[in-house]
């Protein structure tokens, strides 16, 4: 029911999904969450209107720095509170229609995660929806049973990949629930057989693909970083050839590029005969990635 005409407000709604299918209802302020989500399912003509979830609109188009703000199951007692948002008055709403009641979805934490297969160039996004309780573990496991493993006993792990960088690899008893998949990439993928079997000297160190950008005489950092196992006394030349084979380069190609390492921005380039390893021997305190070996090209 209307309540008397002070109170009326039209509200537009448009889809997360689909921008352009847009409706607007007139409501009453004094509306509540339910009251609202019903009206809305009717005119979508869906039977449950819990899985209907509304969202606060973006106000400008870079969707990135305005990730949709979804609003609670039952966030809000009148429809009134809800448009003053951050005191922007607004008479916008979005919504999504989702496969399952929203409070039960409040329960779940939902992860994209891309998972790159150990022998082939394919990445493939899975969308991964656990308990909030649960652990990367957990998610590892569920991936399991999603992926094509190279042998039925190959370990995986999750790494946080920003900028063409790796920055973590999560433990197994890490809770779900602080992972964040809107600024960084969530990777999972096998652990190399050499990464089990390290020597007491062996490191493991982080390779990434770079090229200068002679405008701003910055480093342009691209493809998929990954790492590498080096051992003591191996020159460059003996871990170009694991690089090669690793990353299926034709000889052609993989003779133009450069080999740099990289501390903390600064560029040392290396000769063929040059031991990789002697490089990589301070641990320093900002953290590994500071310090990787660059491919040029």
């Amino acid at each position: 029911m209307l309540q008397h005409g002070d109170n009326r407000q039209v509200v537009h709604f448009c889809s997360l999904e689909f921008p352009k299918d847009e409706f607007s209802l007139e409501l009453s302020k004094l509306n509540n969450y339910d009251d609202v989500v019903k009206r809305v399912a009717s005119h979508l003509n869906l039977d449950d209107p819990s899985k209907i979830r509304l969202t606060f609109a973006s106000h400008n188009g870079h969707a990135k720095a305005n990730k949709p703000q979804p609003i609670q199951y039952r966030g809000f007692k009148h429809l009134s509170d809800i448009l003053a948002h951050k005191n922007k008055a607004s008479n916008i709403l979005c919504y999504e229609v989702l496969d399952i009641p929203l409070p039960e979805l409040q329960g779940l934490k939902t992860l994209k995660v891309a998972f790159h297969h150990a022998t082939k160039d394919e990445v493939v996004i899975h969308t991964i929806r656990l308990s909030i309780q649960s652990t990367v573990g957990d998610l590892i496991n569920d991936l399991k049973t999603k992926v094509e493993l190279s042998h039925k006993d190959a370990e995986l792990r999750l790494l946080e990949v920003s900028g063409h960088k790796i920055y973590k690899i999560f433990s197994l008893n890490e809770k779900i629930q602080d992972l964040n998949d809107q600024y960084w990439t969530l990777r999972a993928e096998e652990i190399p057989e050499e990464e089990k079997n390290l020597g007491p000297q062996d490191h493991i160190i982080h390779v990434y693909h770079f090229k200068k950008d002679m405008l701003n005489m910055q480093l342009q950092h691209f493809g998929e970083p990954f790492f590498l196992v080096i051992r003591e006394g191996e020159t460059l030349t003996e871990v170009k050839i694991r690089i090669q084979k690793k990353l299926r380069v034709p000889d052609e190609a993989f003779s133009k590029w450069d080999f740099a390492f990289s501390s903390l921005g600064q560029l040392t380039y290396l000769r063929d005969s040059n031991v990789v390893y002697n490089h990589f021997q301070g641990r320093d305190i900002y953290g590994a990635w500071e310090q990787y070996l660059g491919l040029e090209h």
